[in-house]
C-alpha cells in the first residue's frame, strides 16, 4: 500500500492542471484580469487525498469588486460537469468565506485545509491568513460544540472499530475525525499525537481507494460482499485480515479522539477542591493514591514513583483512573508499557485486588484499558488478549469486536455486584469467557483451559480457579438450556444443579449469563430469553437451597501474635506484621459498643485501607485481624492514636467527614438480613463499592442502633466489599425482628449517597 498516497497526490495534480487550465482559459475567454481571483482547493481536495471517485471540492475566491464573477463560474463549472466530474463548489469573497466558516464548523474544518490552484495566489494566502487566525482565535468556544457533533454522530453511526460494515468516514475513529483532529492541532489549545493520526489517515485512505476501485463508485461502506475483493487488492490475506487492520486503524484514531476531547474539557474545568501537593518546580499535583495524581484530568505519576521497580505500580494508576472516570495519561501509559517491572507469579494480592477493581469499574474501565491496550501494557500483564484483540465477532448477534465484547461483558457484570458473594470471580469471568475464540476449537472449552492458566498466574487459589473455569466452560449452558429444554421437567433443574453444584456458583454463572447477553445486543438479550433464564436459575436455586454454605463461620479462629510481639497500653494492643507480603495488623481493644467503629475509622485516617478483616471477642477485648495496604504502620503511633480516640472520638469524626463521600457513580450499596444464618445471632451483610471509612460508617451505624458486633468477616473482592456481621442486644441475644429491620435500614442510609 506504499504507492496510494502518491496516485492520491497525482489524482489531485491532474485536477490542478485542469482548474488551471480552465481559469485562464475563461479569463481569456471573458476579458478578465488573472488578478483578484483565485481557485482554492478545500476538503480532501486541498490535502491531495483524492480516491478514484471523490469529489472535487473547489472555491473560486475573489475581491470585492471583481467584475462578471458568475460569468467567470460557468465558465469553469459547466466543463467539470460535462465531463461528469463530481464536484462541491462555492464563490466567495474573503469575507464570505469568514462568515460560512463561522455559522458552520464541518465548512471551517474544511477551508483550514485550503490550497492554492490557480489565480492569484496572494488572494489565497491572505485567505488562508486570516480564516487560521479565526479559528485559533474562536477554537476554545467552538471545540466543545465540535466534540459534541462529534458524539452525536458516533451515536448515529457508530464505530469503526465495532462495526461489521464500517463506514470509512462517518463512524467515529474515521476520516471525518481525522480531519477533526487535524483542526485540533491548528488551534493550538491540546498536543495531538500527529503521527499516529496520519499514519491511521493514510490507512484509511488506501483501505477507501481499493473500495472505491473495487465497487466502481464512490462509497465509504465496506460492506460484506466487496470486503474479500478489497482485502485481495490490499494483498491482504483475507476478509478477517482485513477487518482487523481497520479495526485497529478506527480503534487508534478514536482513542486519540477521546484523550484530545477529554484535554479540550479540562481546559475549561475548575480544579477540584482537594488535597494537592507541589512538588519543586513541577505542576499543581493532586495525590490521589501511593504514586498516583491527577494533573489537568489526567491520572499521572507522581515524581517519586518509579514503574521499573514497583511491578503494582501501572494497576495502581489505572484502577484509580477507572474508578474516578478519569483518562490515564498516554505518556504514562507508554511508560508503563516500556519500563514496568514484570509483576511476579503468581501476582502478589494487591496485584490481584487493583486488576479486579479495574475490571469492576464500569464504563471508566473502557477508555482507561483502551489507553493502556493501545500502549502495549496490556499485552504485558495478559498476553493472552492478543489473540482476540480487533478479532470481528463471528455472529450476527454480536454488536462488537472480540476484545471489545470482552470489555462491555465487565461493564454489565457491574452493575450486577450485589447479587454475587464473589464479585472478583465474575469480573474475571466476564474478562476471560470469550478468550477462546482466538484459537482453534470450541471457545467454551479452550476458553476454560486458557481460564485456568490465566487464573493461577493472577494467584487465586485453586477451588477460584476451578470456579472461574466452570463459568468460562459453561457460560453459554444456561441461556441454551432456559430456551431448549422444558422448565418443568425434574430432569432440567438437576442437570444445572449438578453443574453449579451450589448457590454462589449459580449467583455467578446467572450473572454472567445476563452481562454476556446484554454486551452482545439485544438478539442475545431479548426479553424472552432473560425471563426463561430467570426462571430456570429461581428453580435450580430452590433446588440448592439446602446444600451448599455462602455464609462465613461463626467465629473463624483468629491467631494472635504472642503476647511480647504486641505493643501495648492499658488494654490496647497492636501487632504489624507482614505474612507471605500481605501487611497484616492485629488490635485488640476494649469489647464495648462502638470501639469496632473507632477502630476502623482510625485505620481510615492514617490511610490504611483495609482489604480483609475478621473480628471476634475474647476475654472482655475484641480481636480484630486486618490485611491491608498502605505505608507500613507504626505500630506505637498507631495504639497511641487508638487510645486516645478511644478516650474521645470528637477529632477523629471530624477528620473522617472530611473524607470522600459515597459516589452515585457506583451500583447502590445493598444491606441484606439472613434470616436463618444463625441461632444466636442477627446477621447482616452489607455490599458496597469500597471507599475512605467504609467500615467505619457500617459500625458506627450500628453502634449508633446499640447492636453489639459479636463478630465480624470483612472482604474486599476488587473495588467491593461484602462484609457480614453477626449483631446481639445487649444482653447477648439476636435482634428483635423490627429492630433489626430498622438497623439496615439505618445503616444503608448511612451509605447512599446524598440525594
Amino acid at each position: 500500500m506504499t504507492d496510494r498516497a502518491e496516485q492520491r497526490r497525482a489524482r489531485a495534480e491532474e485536477a490542478d492542471a485542469l482548474l488551471y487550465l480552465l481559469l485562464a482559459k475563461a479569463c481569456d475567454a471573458l476579458g478578465l484580469p488573472a488578478e483578484g481571483v483565485a481557485l482554492v482547493a478545500v476538503g480532501g481536495y486541498g490535502r491531495e487525498e483524492l480516491s478514484p471517485y471523490s469529489d472535487l471540492d473547489v472555491m473560486l475566491v475573489h475581491v470585492d469588486d471583481y467584475p462578471r464573477v458568475d460569468e467567470l463560474a460557468s465558465q469553469i463549472w459547466y466543463p467539470l460537469w460535462d465531463s461528469r466530474t463530481r464536484l462541491d463548489h462555492s464563490v466567495r469573497t474573503i469575507a464570505e468565506a469568514r462568515a460560512a466558516a463561522a455559522d458552520d464548523v464541518r465548512v471551517a474544518l474544511g477551508l483550514l485545509d485550503a490550497r492554492h490552484v490557480a489565480g492569484d495566489s496572494h488572494l489565497t494566502l491572505e485567505l488562508r491568513s486570516v480564516l487560521m487566525a479565526d479559528w485559533r482565535r474562536t477554537a476554545k468556544t467552538r471545540l466543545p460544540a465540535l466534540a459534541e457533533a462529534c458524539r452525536d454522530r458516533a451515536r448515529t453511526v457508530g464505530e469503526v472499530a465495532h462495526l461489521a460494515e464500517p463506514d470509512l468516514k462517518e463512524a467515529y475513529g474515521g476520516l471525518r475525525d481525522a480531519v477533526v483532529l487535524r483542526a485540533l492541532v491548528a488551534s493550538w489549545l491540546i498536543d495531538v499525537p500527529h503521527p499516529v493520526v496520519e499514519r491511521a489517515r493514510r490507512d484509511l485512505l488506501d483501505v477507501r481507494d481499493e473500495l472505491h476501485a473495487v465497487a466502481g463508485r464512490a462509497t465509504d461502506r465496506l460492506v460484506a460482499d466487496v470486503t474479500g475483493d478489497v482485502a485481495r487488492g490490499l494483498g491482504m490475506p483475507d476478509r478477517e485480515a482485513l477487518l482487523r487492520h481497520v479495526y485497529a486503524t478506527g480503534r487508534a484514531l478514536a482513542h486519540v479522539c477521546d484523550v484530545s476531547w477529554r484535554r479540550v474539557e479540562s481546559l475549561a474545568a475548575k480544579p477540584a477542591r482537594a488535597r494537592r501537593r507541589r512538588t519543586s518546580g513541577g505542576p499543581l499535583l493532586l495525590a490521589l493514591d501511593e504514586g498516583v495524581g491527577q494533573h489537568e484530568g489526567e491520572v499521572v505519576l507522581m515524581p517519586d514513583a518509579r514503574p521499573e521497580r514497583d511491578a503494582i505500580i501501572g494497576l495502581r494508576a489505572a484502577a484509580v483512573a477507572a474508578d474516578r472516570g478519569l483518562v490515564l495519561s498516554p505518556a504514562v501509559c507508554g511508560r508503563l508499557a516500556r519500563h514496568s517491572l514484570d509483576l511476579p507469579t503468581p501476582w502478589p494480592g494487591e496485584a490481584r485486588r487493583l486488576f479486579c477493581a479495574l475490571l469492576g469499574a464500569g464504563q471508566g474501565l473502557l477508555e482507561v484499558w483502551e489507553a493502556l491496550d493501545q500502549a502495549g501494557y496490556v499485552s504485558r500483564i495478559l498476553p493472552d488478549w492478543d489473540a482476540v484483540r480487533f478479532r470481528p465477532p463471528q455472529s450476527a448477534v454480536h454488536r462488537f469486536t472480540v476484545d471489545r465484547h470482552l470489555l462491555e461483558t465487565c461493564v454489565e457484570a457491574s452493575k450486577l455486584v450485589r447479587d454475587v458473594r464473589r464479585p472478583d470471580l465474575l469480573f474475571v469471568a466476564a474478562l476471560v469467557h470469550d478468550l477462546g475464540k482466538g484459537v482453534e476449537g470450541d471457545h467454551s472449552v479452550t476458553g476454560a483451559e486458557m481460564a485456568v492458566g490465566i487464573c493461577r498466574r493472577l494467584g487465586f487459589n485453586e477451588a477460584d480457579v476451578q470456579t472461574v473455569a466452570l463459568l468460562v466452560r459453561q457460560h453459554l449452558t444456561l441461556s441454551q438450556v432456559a430456551t431448549r429444554r422444558d422448565l418443568d421437567d425434574p430432569m432440567t433443574v438437576d442437570l444445572i444443579a449438578g453443574i453449579v453444584g451450589d448457590t454462589d456458583t449459580l449467583d455467578l454463572l446467572e450473572a454472567l449469563t445476563y452481562a454476556d447477553a446484554r454486551a452482545a445486543g439485544p438478539a442475545a438479550a431479548s426479553p424472552w430469553r432473560m425471563r426463561l433464564v430467570g426462571e430456570l436459575a429461581r428453580r435450580v436455586r430452590a433446588e440448592l437451597a439446602g446444600g451448599g454454605s455462602s455464609l462465613w463461620t461463626d467465629a473463624p479462629p483468629i491467631p494472635i501474635p504472642p503476647l511480647h510481639q504486641v505493643v501495648g497500653i492499658g488494654s490496647v494492643g497492636v501487632a504489624v506484621s507482614d505474612h507471605h507480603g500481605d501487611l497484616r495488623v492485629v488490635v485488640a481493644v476494649p469489647d464495648q459498643v462502638g470501639s469496632l467503629a473507632t477502630v476502623a475509622g482510625v485505620m481510615a485516617v492514617e490511610r490504611l485501607a483495609a482489604r480483609s478483616a475478621v473480628i471476634t471477642s475474647s476475654d472482655e477485648l475484641g480481636i480484630s485481624q486486618w490485611s491491608v495496604s498502605g505505608s507500613v504502620p507504626d505500630a506505637v503511633r498507631l495504639r497511641d492514636r487508638l487510645a486516645v480516640a478511644l478516650r474521645d472520638d470528637t477529632d477523629l469524626v471530624r477528620r473522617l467527614t472530611a473524607r470522600d463521600a459515597p459516589s452515585a457513580r457506583h451500583q447502590p450499596s445493598r444491606v441484606d438480613l439472613l434470616p436463618g444464618a444463625s441461632e444466636t445471632a442477627t446477621v447482616l451483610q452489607v455490599r458496597a463499592h469500597d471507599r475512605p471509612a467504609l467500615l467505619y460508617d457500617v459500625t458506627a451505624a450500628i453502634a449508633a442502633a446499640g447492636a453489639d458486633i459479636r463478630s465480624a468477616h470483612v472482604s474486599t473482592l476488587g473495588a467491593e466489599c461484602v462484609d457480614v456481621f453477626y449483631l446481639t442486644d445487649s444482653n447477648g441475644s439476636p435482634l428483635e425482628e423490627e429492630d433489626a429491620r430498622t438497623l439496615a435500614k439505618t445503616v444503608l442510609n448511612r451509605l447512599s449517597p446524598p440525594s
